[in-house]
């Protein structure tokens, strides 16, 4: 087994710490949103259908301690606060937008598998 393969499967592995982060169901749609620039938190929820509040909160303060995302108080009445991408965070946008084409791509063949195997089992 290769050194490399060995560190693949280890606790501590690169792509496991990221995927924890990112491969939730919530935070590619957050950097997807925010690929545009930045938003307040009220036309963020209003873009991702689904997501509550307190999910939103939550995947953004996850986002925000990961250096993927940076939130920014305006010291208004009401106080004002938008996120956006850091440059980190920009980063994640070429494979993000890969992985969407790749799924769209193979949506079809995905579905057709799927009907196969539930069909046969």
């Amino acid at each position: 087994m290769s050194a490399r393969h060995r560190k693949m499967t280890h606790e501590d592995c690169p792509v496991r710490e990221v995927l924890s982060r990112v491969g939730d169901k919530w935070s590619v749609h957050i950097v997807a949103v925010l690929r545009e620039g930045s938003m307040r938190f009220s036309d963020l929820r209003r873009s991702i259908d689904g997501i509550s509040q307190r999910m939103l909160t939550r995947t953004l303060r996850g986002l925000e301690r990961d250096g993927l995302v940076t939130r920014t108080v305006t010291p208004t009445t009401p106080p004002r606060v938008d996120y956006a991408l850091t440059p980190l965070g920009r980063t994640l946008l070429e494979p993000i937008m890969a992985l969407a084409e790749w799924a769209e791509t193979n949506r079809p063949a995905i579905h057709t598998a799927r009907r196969r195997y539930n069909d046969a089992t």
